[in-house]
């Protein structure tokens, strides 16, 4: 038995606070650490004590073992927690714990070497009864295999994974996956195996002590991905027969077993639509998608990993599940434009998520081998059915060296469907200020006819995505009204049989134009204020019935709406029930120097520039063909050229960082450039 007084969290962000929270509860006290990005982050803040680790960039920080080992001892910590991510999953990192005499908050070294690669572990879980899909050969690989999934060995995230639809392309993509996996996990390994179209993505959540017990704590369905990574989970996993879901569980245990696991991990599974379960990988952490389980199962999933490496006992049987559980995952990012992370300052954040779980005492026997774990309370969900588990705060800046990830709303409710209503409903209303999210798309995919039947697969949201990114124009229009009206009040302005609180009434039109962002669509907003009431184009039966700098209430045949209107630099937010909408105030005399040359390509987004094509300025390209990728927030964006045409200028330069809008290369389209070739050869 060992006993846990201070803990290191390695990591950063909402998982660390997450750890931070139940050590709180158990009495530990805990110690962060941070890059420089992350001085004033709120796991910072929020843990006793914090190590600063130089630099920003997880390479020069999060991903030094020795440093976070160094960090761990000199703040006196006798444990560490490695959260996910980072070195979460690296065997070598955990015997460095150990061997510095510090408790390891995870499986033993062992284990997680023996699931580090996929193609290995495929070996080894074989012999133990888990159903596999063979790997092919790259080199024999035909049409008639097609499609086929390129995959990492090693890492997870999405990272290096390629669907391959033509034999011609296989080659290329296996470089490039091998380039992506070295990048990212420092092993380019690769495998190919069949790519099964219309397969979900259920996992089973395991959990198992020092003295021979393991749980099967059920199962999660992760099917809506972008990028092979996950949106929306859930747990159970709906729509699975009891043959399946009891087939899943045993070969989820049975894994554990066959490596001796210790802790909590994650077997996952992909299930075709003829009802047939494969084994993926093995996830040897805590995963991101932790709460479902634990809002079903009423349990505190970190607080069991503390007494697990203190050496407790679980009781023999988990507790059994109740209700259902269903997580969305906040990101900045733009669903419509490739999914490209966005930076920036989140202003605001405000997710309602009040109150306590209404389990929140903890009941747990602290002597060895006896029963522990039974209902504990996790203190984190709301009565309400809604929790937040969020790594920022109002006025944090969202960089572009780490995950995207703003935080994970979860609700909780006695059925499926009432879970998905009220996840809805709270992302809807919830108060966003800042770099765009992933929110819309969002609330639409939990309500789209086919989510709400059970009906979806990995590929849904590729699927689905012109639907749930699409945009309409009359809420914008009007927020831009609101917008504009709340701009030009001084103070509270009500009608009862007149205007009044108003500077002047003029009698020509106001005009106000304003860009949605991220969209870029420009609004031109045209309204006069007369005695009469307000006269707007493109609405008129509109009546203004008040308008403060923060409030506009505007009532359209007979439906009262309400807008609040925000300002922050130069953006405007508003909501109201029509939507969320951002939008920057455009001057009437624009800048002429903000113009770029035809065929210019700029960086979609802050980042590092990781690879450039095999070209070179003078060569032909054709259109969509990559010319150079960008980093950014651990994911890789290609940048093409926008046409088929000549390279004419290449500014951009491996291992450069570069900022949104920054000038990377200039391709002139085919016809331009014979033309400028004649010009040249008369002259």
């Amino acid at each position: 038995m060992s006993v846990i007084r201070s803990l290191l969290v390695a990591n950063r962000g909402e998982i660390a606070r997450r750890v931070i929270r139940s050590c709180r509860e158990l009495g530990i006290a805990t110690v962060a650490v941070h890059s420089d990005a992350d001085a004033d982050a709120p796991h910072v803040r929020e843990a006793d004590t914090a190590v600063r680790l130089p630099g920003d960039a997880p390479a020069d920080t999060y991903l030094r073992g020795d440093l976070l080992t160094k960090a761990a001892l000199a703040a006196g910590a006798d444990a560490v927690h490695p959260g996910y991510g980072f070195l979460s999953e690296d065997p070598a990192f955990a015997q460095a714990v150990r061997d510095a005499g510090l408790l390891w908050v995870g499986p033993p070294p062992e284990a997680m070497r023996a699931m580090a690669s996929k193609t290995r572990a495929k070996r080894l879980l074989r012999d133990a009864g888990v159903p596999l899909l063979d790997s092919l050969d790259p080199d024999r690989v035909t049409d008639a295999d097609l499609p086929v999934l390129v995959k990492a060995a090693a890492g997870g995230g999405g990272r290096g994974m390629r669907v391959v639809r033509d034999t011609a392309a296989l080659a290329d993509e296996l470089a490039s996956a091998r380039a992506e996996a070295a990048s990212a996990f420092g092993d380019g390994e690769v495998f190919v195996e069949p790519y099964v179209e219309g397969a979900r993505h259920v996992e089973v959540q395991v959990l198992a002590d020092t003295h021979g017990t393991v749980w099967s704590l059920g199962t999660r369905d992760c099917s809506l991905q972008r990028r092979h990574q996950k949106v929306v989970e859930e747990a159970p996993a709906p729509g699975l027969g009891d043959g399946l879901r009891r087939l899943l569980e045993e070969s989820a245990v049975n894994a554990a077993r066959a490596i001796g696991y210790e802790g909590a991990g994650t077997v996952e599974f992909l299930v075709s639509s003829a009802g047939r379960g494969y084994f993926l990988e093995m996830n040897t952490r805590l995963q991101v998608e932790h709460p479902v389980t634990e809002e079903v199962y009423g349990l505190d999933l970190v607080a069991l990993q503390l007494r697990v490496a203190e050496g407790q006992a679980l009781a023999a049987e988990p507790p059994s599940p109740s209700g259902h559980a269903v997580e969305a995952r906040l990101y900045a990012e733009d669903p419509g434009r490739g999914w490209q992370p966005q930076a920036g300052v989140m202003r605001r954040l405000d997710i309602t998520a009040t109150g306590l779980r209404a389990d929140t005492g903890l009941r747990a026997d602290t002597g060895p081998g006896v029963g522990m774990g039974l209902r504990v309370g996790t203190g984190l969900r709301a009565d309400t059915g809604l929790r937040v588990d969020s790594g920022i705060a109002d006025g944090d800046v969202i960089g572009v060296h780490y995950d995207p990830l703003l935080a994970k709303v979860i609700a909780w409710a006695p059925t499926r469907a009432e879970a998905l209503r009220r996840l809805a409903h709270g992302l809807e209303h919830a108060r966003i200020h800042g770099p765009a999210t992933n929110r819309d798309l969002l609330v639409r995919a939990l309500r789209h006819p086919e989510f709400e039947a059970g009906r979806m697969d990995t590929g849904f949201l590729e699927r689905h995505l012109d639907a749930l990114t699409e945009t309409g124009t009359d809420g914008i229009a009007l927020a831009a009204l609101a917008a504009a009206l709340a701009a030009a009040s001084d103070r509270p302005a009500t009608v009862a049989g007149r205007l009044g609180g108003w500077r002047n009434v003029p009698s020509q039109p106001q005009i106000k134009t304003y860009r949605d962002d991220p969209g870029g669509t420009e609004y031109e907003v045209r309204y006069r204020l007369t005695r009469d009431g307000l006269v707007t184009e493109g609405f008129p039966d509109l009546r203004l019935l008040s308008a403060d700098p923060g409030h506009v209430l505007l009532e359209a045949d007979g439906i009262r709406r309400k807008f609040d209107v925000s300002r922050h630099g130069d953006r405007i937010y508003i909501d109201s029930s029509l939507g969320a909408h951002t939008l920057i105030p455009l001057s009437r005399f624009p800048d002429p120097t903000a113009r770029t040359a035809p065929g210019s390509l700029l960086a979609p987004m802050p980042g590092t520039v990781v690879r450039i094509a095999d070209v070179a300025v003078g060569d032909q390209v054709r259109a969509g063909q990559p010319l150079l990728w960008l980093e950014a927030m651990k994911m890789e964006h290609r940048v093409v050229s926008p046409t088929a045409g000549v390279l004419t200028a290449l500014h951009a330069a491996e291992g450069r960082q570069v900022e949104v809008g920054a000038l990377l290369a200039v391709v002139t389209a085919q016809d331009e450039a014979a033309t400028e070739d004649n010009g040249r050869s008369r002259t």
